[in-house]
């Protein structure tokens, strides 16, 4: 008996939803507020973790991978100044 009288309302609230859909995407994101951060911000604040946590060869394989694979990017010198300074120094870039 209940049933009946709920289709009603269910069928307007899907159409309702479907109808609006289109317009919740209509503009493109503000990168101002982007959730994402690049990788190599990613990797250097996941050597920083591994250096809070004493793990010093997970510090030393991020911070190489980091200077090898991104070598212009803003952490890629002070990456290669900290691996000096553990004794495991990559070689100049080009």
């Amino acid at each position: 008996m209940l049933l009946p009288l709920l289709r009603a309302p269910i069928a307007a609230l899907a159409l309702g939803a479907f109808a609006t859909a289109p317009f919740q995407c209509a503009r493109d994101p503000d990168p101002e507020k982007a959730m994402e951060e690049p990788p190599e911000d990613a990797l250097y604040q996941l050597a920083e973790q591994f250096r809070e946590r004493g793990d010093k060869e997970a510090r030393i394989t991020t911070l190489r991978f980091l200077a090898t694979r991104y070598p212009s990017s803003r952490h890629a010198e002070r990456a290669r100044q900290e691996l000096a300074e553990l004794g495991s120094p990559l070689p100049a870039p080009p």
